[in-house]
């Protein structure tokens, strides 16, 4: 069985507390030892400094800093900070008394114990709790840093949810009349017992699964969403009949290429929907080239002048899922004549 993580920390962690303190008796017994040979004396007479160094290290630690210091309260943080400096005197001259006491059955005779003043010795303790302190800070710090870290992680995190959704949704902006005209036409075919109902459920099936399944790829073969479009087409001619023209040229040099899906099956849906028949025709020309680093769409479609000013529903949700895909690095033209729409894409090439 593994052990939990915050056990490992926790572990860490007092021993990282055990080690900083043997250094700290450790500094003690070197300097108060400089210069004398009674090394027994001086080891014994430390470890009477160190209580009252551990209190003010933790006491500085774990209430002065977090409470007055990180909350920016300065003047108080002060202010305590100089009334424990002035009673941890007080201690700390106990303390080396104490020392003093109940070291004296270590003194050897002609050897002096240290040659450090009582003074001396307390701005030696002063030192270490300001070192702790300093120490402290820096860790106070990184904490800090890590949460900051952790909460930018999160808040993008967030941000890229909400983006997957957002683009989701964009995703499936599939207008429901071509569902529902093609179902009308099916339901017509059905009833004549027409010999272009089964292929018209087949290729209706391929293209809903595209678009309810297929879509939640980030990435499709390019040659895949031509075959869709393909599809998207038949369907419709089977609706229009004779009152369609549609022309589609491809220009494909690698069949390796990948796009997100439905990037241009929206464009196609448009040109259907808000395109007009001229003369009894509905007249769309469609045209896709690729490149060692584009891929090039342009699609236009007849329409009427009362009709010029309409962009299609759901346009601005191509543009918005355009820049969420490909930021600035697209290219949208959208042309409005008298007669007709035309619109050209062109985005970058990806390769599996």
């Amino acid at each position: 069985m593994s052990i939990p993580s915050v056990y490992i920390r926790r572990t860490l962690f007092i021993f990282l507390h055990i080690f900083f303190w043997i250094g700290v008796y450790t500094f003690y017994t070197y300097f108060l030892g400089y210069g004398t040979s009674n090394t027994a004396y001086i080891n014994n007479f430390s470890l009477y400094l160190m209580p009252v160094t551990i209190s003010m290290g933790y006491f500085f630690l774990y209430f002065l800093i977090p409470k007055y210091l990180l909350n920016k309260k300065i003047g108080l943080f002060i202010l305590y900070a100089a009334y424990t400096f002035i009673i941890a005197f007080f201690f700390i001259v106990l303390s080396i008394l104490y020392g003093m006491v109940f070291s004296q059955k270590l003194l050897v005779n002609n050897v002096i114990p240290f040659k450090k003043t009582v003074l001396f010795i307390i701005f030696g303790v002063y030192f270490i709790v300001l070192i702790t302190i300093m120490i402290g800070l820096l860790i106070q710090n990184y904490k800090s840093t890590l949460r900051d870290e952790d909460l930018k992680n999160k808040f993008l995190q967030t941000q890229l949810q909400l983006k997957e959704q957002e683009l989701k949704y964009l995703k499936m902006q599939i207008h429901p009349h071509f569902l529902f005209n093609t179902l009308n036409t099916l339901y017509g075919f059905a009833l004549k017992k027409a010999d272009e109902a089964p292929d018209m459920i087949l290729k209706l099936s391929s293209l809903l699964d595209y678009i309810l399944y297929q879509v939640e790829k980030p990435q499709v073969l390019l040659v895949n969403e031509i075959q869709h479009i393909e599809d998207y087409i038949s369907l419709e001619k089977m609706r229009f009949q004779d009152a369609l023209n549609v022309s589609f040229s491809k220009n494909i040099h690698d069949d390796s290429l990948l796009i997100s899906p439905m990037v241009f099956l929206p464009f196609v849906e448009n040109a259907f929907k808000h395109g007009a028949q001229i003369n009894g025709t509905l007249n769309i020309a469609m045209e896709i080239t690729t490149s060692e680093n584009t891929i090039s769409f342009r699609i236009k479609n007849s329409c009427k002048k009362m009709l010029n000013s309409k962009k299609g529903i759901g346009l601005t949700n191509i543009k918005k899922r355009l820049t969420m895909l490909f930021q600035n690095n697209f290219t949208l033209e959208i042309h409005s004549l008298d007669t007709s729409y035309e619109v050209f894409l062109k985005i970058p090439a990806k390769n599996e």
